[in-house]
């Protein structure tokens, strides 16, 4: 734990930095616990996410996500600055990304509906959706395929992807990761974390996770930026279906796809590249593990000037009128 050590900043300095985390400071808020803006007294700008006594992260849980984590360096992922355990306090201090999370902007409209008219209307054009595209799948080639470690992430999806001042993308919250061995193919877990929506069939029935559940994850993320639209899951009983997942899967039988763009960018967008990226998209979202891509694979794709051919199936969820035959095995 050298490295963890190596990095511990004085709770006093954060206390000053976030002025004793003032909610004018707070960024966000989730299950885990606030996020707040800080200033240190370099002058660096941080992020300092303040876990709630109730988070199920224990202080030896949390030194080896921060063992991970640290030895993680790429343009693409939130960088780990510094941690605090002290005074029954346990903070994490990450860079400052300035515009937020991709959720936040994504889907403006749904989440502050008084925002439809202002500038988050005019946000992520469709240069800056591709672009985040990419550089969300460089950042999991990395983790996958390119890193040290092996890690898969567990927990990707639209608000744990961060924007810097130039829009582009950074993987954040390490909270579920898992590092594995260079020849390991996947891991089991009997306890099934994440959000609904971006988990994998295989991950929700059977607990089984690896890259290529991330992958899953990343389709869903995908057909979220083309769209505009948050993957809505219902009826996760015996059978699950998804919205988006169905709806893409309708438009892409029917060579409808470029319906699908998001009406915010009003139809200025490259018809090859939004084919390029709902076929990647499709293919990502299969219910087999196998038939999905791996990051490297993507990567290539979305550098290319020609829409792939590679053949889809169903994807997982998708509850068409007369073929509900989805995961049947999966939890509730």
């Amino acid at each position: 734990m050298e490295m963890v050590d190596s990095m511990l900043i004085d709770v006093s300095v954060l206390r000053a930095a976030t002025g004793h985390f003032d909610e004018s400071n707070k960024l966000g808020e989730g299950g885990f616990g606030a996020v707040y803006k800080g200033v240190l007294p370099n002058g660096d700008e941080v992020a300092v996410k303040r876990l709630s006594k109730s988070s199920r992260q224990g202080v030896d849980e949390l030194k080896n996500e921060l063992a991970l984590v640290a030895k993680l360096r790429h343009k693409n992922l939130v960088k780990l600055i510094g941690v605090c355990l002290e005074q029954q306090e346990r903070l994490l201090v990450y860079e400052f990304v300035p515009n937020r999370s991709l959720d936040q902007i994504l889907f403006a409209a749904d989440n502050h509906p008084q925002d439809c008219e202002n500038e988050n209307r005019k946000l992520l054009t469709w240069e800056q959706r591709y672009n985040i595209i990419n550089g969300i799948a460089r950042g999991l080639q990395y983790l996958h395929e390119d890193s040290q470690h092996k890690v898969v992430h567990r927990d990707l999806k639209a608000s744990n992807v961060l924007l810097d001042a130039n829009m582009n993308p950074k993987i954040s919250d390490f909270g579920l990761a898992r590092m594995f061995n260079r020849d390991q193919t996947q891991g089991v877990t009997g306890i099934i974390v994440g959000t609904h929506g971006y988990m994998a069939p295989e991950y929700l029935a059977r607990g089984n996770y690896s890259v290529k559940s991330d992958a899953f994850s990343f389709g869903v993320m995908v057909l979220e930026i083309v769209t505009g639209r948050k993957n809505n899951v219902t009826g996760y009983t015996h059978h699950q279906s998804s919205e988006l997942l169905t709806t893409v899967w309708e438009h892409w039988e029917a060579e409808t796809v470029t319906e699908l763009a998001d009406p915010r960018m009003g139809g200025d967008f490259r018809k090859h590249d939004l084919l390029r990226c709902v076929h990647i998209g499709l293919l990502c979202v299969q219910e087999e593990p196998a038939a999905r891509p791996v990051m490297s694979y993507v990567v290539t794709t979305l550098g290319t000037n020609t829409v792939t051919d590679q053949a889809l199936c169903k994807p997982a969820f998708v509850d068409k009128k007369s073929d509900t035959t989805v995961s049947t095995d999966a939890l509730v």
